[in-house]
This record gives structure tokens, sequence and C-alpha cells, in this order.
């Protein structure tokens, strides 16, 4: 591994403004940590066959381009919060195992969700799916971009298992909230992709979506995988769930409404896009529970619908529901929650300082 990564490079001004994933050059730091892990890996695999390094270039290019680095972020404060000593590389190649496992995760989503975009470029699927038509192989494109997606998908997860194993720190008390991470986030997309029985209860099925698919996975899971590779006590480790699971909770549901109503310029994707997917969000839920029975009907016969201007429709529906008032207000409860609780939690004072800073920009106003 690169020595460099222990010590504190020149992003570590960043601690004290600007934003909160960069304290104590973390950014820097995870990027670093991913480049040296993936030219490990492109070696391994330019050396099975040179056919394999276009699988390479795009896995590279979509890991080390862009992301947030939430996860990544709360893994390392987690760290330091139980006292772990910052800059400590093994602590960022473990917040870098995250990051793989959440790139693996976008991949087979959009591949599900048949997203063109992501962070403003093509989704992984779709480059595949140019690469091999530009090259004039035999088969549909689609479906080998569609194939090559899953493969690609796979071959991340399993990275992110063996970056987080090798990272340098004990990981037996760690290890069973890295694998039933993997498990939750596994079964909240599986219950985001399965449309609900008829006669379900939409909303309480919509947050069990949320905190599976997201909170658990994005905000309470990182933090004590944190604390535990430093040893952290367990009344610490449940403080830090009680802190980050109504936070990732508020994240999730804000990430709902910038799907509907957000500018794509900002989001990198596509707005409407869950709206065209059919997905039953706490959004719709609530729309459904408070719309008149005219935009209630709207609402079910046009979710789902792939024509732009079902889209247009549906969003003039939510909003005279009052559904997006209702979000943002289920919002701030959850937001104040997770402060009080930080508040009481027993971390570190950089820490407090720092999970402060990274809920205020996790929920867009820091």
């Amino acid at each position: 591994m690169s020595s460099s990564l222990a010590r504190p490079p020149l992003a570590a001004a960043a601690t004290a403004a600007g934003n909160p994933v960069d304290a104590e050059g973390l950014r820097e730091r995870v990027d670093l940590a991913l480049a040296d892990f993936l030219d490990r890996q492109a070696a391994v695999l330019g050396s099975v066959s040179a056919e394999l390094l276009p699988l390479v270039d795009i896995v590279r290019g979509f890991v080390l381009d862009g992301g947030k680095r939430f996860r990544a972020a709360f893994l390392y404060w987690g760290w330091r919060a139980a006292g772990g000593a910052p800059y400590d590389a093994g602590a960022v190649r473990a917040a870098a195992a995250l990051e793989l496992l959440q790139a693996a995760a976008l991949v087979h989503d959009d591949l599900m969700d048949r997203s063109d975009t992501r962070r403003g470029r093509a989704s992984i699927h779709r480059q595949f799916q140019s690469r091999h038509r530009a090259e004039g192989r035999g088969g549909d494109p689609a479906s080998q971009g569609a194939a090559s997606a899953v493969l690609a998908g796979d071959l991340l997860l399993t990275w992110s298992d063996s970056l987080f194993s090798s990272c340098g720190l004990p990981t037996a008390d760690a290890r069973p909230v890295f694998d039933l991470l993997r498990t939750e986030v596994m079964a909240g997309q599986y219950l985001d992709m399965l449309p609900p029985a008829p006669g379900a209860d939409l909303a309480a099925r919509a947050r069990t979506v949320v905190r599976y698919k997201s909170a658990k996975y994005t905000v309470e899971r990182p933090l004590q995988l944190g604390a535990l590779l430093a040893g952290g006590s367990p009344q610490l480790v449940a403080a830090l769930g009680e802190f980050g699971l109504p936070l990732g909770e508020a994240f999730q549901l804000r990430d709902d409404l910038l799907g509907v109503f957000g500018d794509p310029a900002r989001t990198g994707k596509p707005s409407g896009d869950d709206l065209r997917e059919g997905k039953r969000t706490l959004l719709v839920a609530e729309a459904l529970a408070h719309a008149t029975p005219a935009d209630a009907r709207l609402i079910d016969d046009l979710l789902g619908s792939p024509e732009p201007e079902a889209v247009d429709l549906l969003r003039d529906a939510l909003s005279r529901s009052g559904a997006p008032a209702r979000v943002r207000a289920r919002i701030a409860d959850l937001r104040d929650g997770s402060l009080a609780a930080l508040d009481a939690a027993p971390v570190t004072e950089p820490a407090r300082v720092v999970l402060h800073r990274l809920a205020h920009a996790a929920l867009g106003d820091a």
C-alpha cells in the first residue's frame, strides 16, 4: 500500500472549512486508496487477457469519477468517534471498501431501473453497450451491455470484500456488521424492486424500504463499522446507531424528493425516474393517502408510465396532495432527533464536530 495514505495531504486543511467529507483530507486519501487497489486489480485482470482491459477502464472511471463519499466518511468518523487515530491508513482502506460496495450497488441498480445516466455520465450498462457497438462485435449490444454490467457489479462486490479484509486492521469484531450491512441493502433493494401486494400498507412498506435500502447502509452501519474497527464499546456503537439511523432515513427521503422534483444538472440523473419506474416511495404513499379520489386514480394509472407528460401530471398531483410538505416535515423531525442523539453520544469532540457537519451536508443544508 502507498505510504502516502498515512500522511495528512494538503486537503487536510478542509477539516475546519468546506465540505466535511474533506475533513482530515479523507476524500483525497480514499481516492488514493481506491486508485492503488484498482491498479493492482487491473494487473491481475490484464494478466488473464488484454480483452479485460476495457472492463477495467470502465469500472475504474466509474469508481473514481465523482461520488459523494458519504459512506466512507461515516465509517472514518465512526472510527474517530471511538478514539481511532487520525490519518490511519487502515481506516481509510476500510472506508474505501464501502465505496466499492456502493459502486457495485449503483451498477446493478441502474441496470434494474434501466437508467441511462449516473453522475451526469452514461450508466455502466450503457457504456458497455456503446463500446460493444463501436467495436463491431457480434450479438445484441443491449444484451451484452446488461450482462457486462452484472459482472462488473459482481466484481466490485468481490473487491469490496477483499479490500475490507486486507485493510490492515483487526476486523473480527466488525465483520458481522459488514456482512449484515450487505444483507440488509440487498433485502431493501429487493423490496424496492418488488411491487407491493394488493392491500399492502404502502407507507409502512415504504419506510421499511427506506430503512434497509438506504438508512442503515448509508449512515448507521458505516458509523458502527468504524467504531468497531477502533475497539469502540457496545454503548458507543448503540449511540452511533441512534444518531445514524434517523439521519439515514432523512437522507433517503430527501433523495426521493430530489428524484421527483430535483434539477438533473445537480443530481446527475434524470428527474422523474422514480415515477417512470413506478416506485412506491413514501412520497407516493403520502400522496395516495391524502389525494382527492380523482388524483389518487391519476397516480395509480400513471405511476410507472414512460410517457414524458405522465411525469408532469404526476408531479402536479403529488404537489396538490401536500405530500412533499409532509415528507419535508418528516425529514426535519428525523434530522432533529438524529442531532439530539449525536449531542448525547459518548463520542470524541473532533468527531462530534465533523459528524454534525456531515449530517447537515447529507441533508443539503451544509
